[in-house]
């Protein structure tokens, strides 16, 4: 695996593996633009020179010492990023929080983390305040605002510090922050630059929310360790991220169905300008076929990156290159991973058999913050995903092993009646449960939510069946269909499936 150009340079010794590579970047090259920001370009020499500021200030004004966390509440900033290398250079960790959480949940989170500061933007500052934390609550402008403490000495940060504090949840149970390593963190960085073919060349339009590993580490990070260009928008619209292909001209995005379907569904998309993309990656969760024909037709590949945020995340990927031949497909373990199809006694399924996909690498997370009972047995993340592999080593992801619905003695992968039904007409969302039968045992029920002017008719159970009928097995197809306005989920989007089973459950027992 080729590493990109200025990966390290004379002097960085002691910075901490993250911080070397960024100041390598700023020696070799300190007018490439690094980062784009609400109209405002940051070299790579500008963009070091805010993280020493930054990490003096943590260092000398605050306290911040290795091992403390430091929190951010915000919407994607350019000085989140900023504070992210400058805990690197400190050896504290950075532990972006998701403002879309109820203020209770980051009460919890703050507490659970012990934060030593909390920075925040305009927006979230009551929210910030009301979380809380061991530390002061600080406005992020606060990091370089003014000039940093003269002579600050910073101890050399091993490769094994911990840096990235990441929570995987907080809607559901206690609270559980993934710890990430400087080395871990690199790693990742070396997946993705095989993911995407990344060089330094390459300019990133970066939209997803930077407190989920998947807007952070998928492609804004690894940009900056490769000495790319970012471009960073401080949250999603369809419009805006038109425009930006059309005029940024960026080479890479990552996106989520849910931001797919925004574009494909804004008026401009059958115009819009998409010449400087060399394609688009896709995570999160199952990507609706009709989507991916969708960009296909345009000719923009629309590659797949499967992960989790204890997995870095960048741990099977369907390349750039592979995705117009395999649409659907989760693809091949990155080179630095083993993936592993198991049973329920945690051997290897036989070939083609579905089995729950297991991973190891060394871009894994390191543990759990303060749970020391629960981590990654012998290296394994046990992601609860069902899997498949083609003759060529091609993975399938067909759902959760909790969502998989035993009908009759059969197994029914939701995610496969869930692409079908996505790309049938007045269907703007949709998702499959299984629901108690007395004959079957489970049964499944398609939820829908109809597209704006749709026939509602032509979504009854019947009708749709028989849609359904050419391209599912018999023993698949929906026993009900549920018309809803909109489909729970979790504060990243997820539907939350057990929360729908229930739902259904609940109006079945009242019916």
């Amino acid at each position: 695996m080729s590493t990109p150009p200025f990966a390290t340079r004379p002097g960085a010794a002691g910075l901490g593996a993250l911080p070397a590579m960024l100041h390598g970047h700023a020696a070799a090259a300190p007018d490439r633009p690094a980062l784009n920001y609400l109209g405002r370009t940051f070299t790579y020499g500008k963009l070091w020179r805010r993280v020493e500021r930054a990490s003096a200030h943590l260092a000398a004004t605050w306290g911040i010492r290795a091992g403390d966390r430091v929190g951010t509440l915000c919407l994607n900033h350019e000085l989140q990023l900023v504070l992210l290398f400058a805990c690197a250079r400190v050896g504290a960790m950075f532990a972006p929080l998701n403002y879309r959480l109820a203020p209770a949940e980051l009460r919890a989170i703050a507490a659970h983390a012990q934060l030593a500061a909390l920075f925040h933007d305009a927006a979230h500052e009551a929210l910030a305040r009301d979380a809380g934390g061991a530390g002061p609550v600080l406005p992020l402008a606060r990091l370089i605002d003014h000039p940093a403490p003269f002579g600050v000495v910073h101890a050399p940060v091993p490769g094994h510090a911990p840096l990235l504090l990441a929570y995987t949840s907080g809607t559901t149970g206690k609270p559980r922050g993934a710890v990430h390593t400087q080395a871990g963190l690199l790693a990742n960085a070396r997946a993705s630059w095989w993911a995407h073919g990344m060089t330094p060349d390459d300019h990133v339009l970066s939209v997803l929310p930077l407190f989920h590993v998947g807007g952070l580490c998928i492609q804004t990070l690894p940009a900056l360790l490769a000495g790319a260009q970012v471009t960073l928008h401080d949250r999603f619209a369809p419009q805006a991220w038109l425009e930006a292909v059309a005029l940024a001209r960026p080479s890479l995005s990552l996106m989520v169905p849910a931001t797919l379907r925004a574009v494909l569904e804004h008026p401009g998309w059958a115009d819009a300008d998409l010449s400087a993309l060399r394609g688009v990656m896709a995570g999160s969760s199952t990507i609706p076929r009709s989507y991916i024909e969708a960009f296909h037709a345009r000719g923009v590949p629309l590659g797949q990156v499967y992960g989790a945020t204890e997995t870095g995340p960048v741990s099977v990927v369907l390349k750039l290159e592979e995705a117009m031949a395999r649409p659907g497909y989760a693809g091949w373990p990155q080179p630095e991973a083993e993936v592993r199809l198991a049973g329920p006694d945690g051997a290897e399924v036989p070939p083609g058999a579905v089995g729950e996909l297991w991973v190891r690498g060394a871009n894994l997370m390191a543990g759990y913050w303060n749970q020391p009972d629960h981590g990654l047995p012998d290296g394994w993340f046990r992601s609860g995903d069902l899997a498949h592999r083609a003759a060529d080593g091609c993975i399938e992801v067909v759902g959760r092993s909790k969502d998989m619905i035993i009908s009759g003695g059969e197994n029914i992968y939701p995610a496969e009646i869930e692409n079908v039904l996505a790309g049938l007409p007045g269907v703007q969302e949709c998702a499959v449960v299984g629901v108690a039968d007395a004959r079957w045992g489970e049964v499944p029920v398609a939820v829908i939510v109809p597209a704006p002017g749709a026939a509602r008719g032509a979504l009854a159970a019947e009708p749709l069946r028989e849609l359904l009928a050419a391209r599912i097995a018999r023993f698949k197809l929906p026993r009900e269909v549920v018309l809803m306005d909109d489909l729970p989920r979790s504060a990243l989007g997820k539907v939350l499936k057990p929360q729908l089973r229930a739902m259904l459950e609940a109006q079945r027992r009242s019916g």
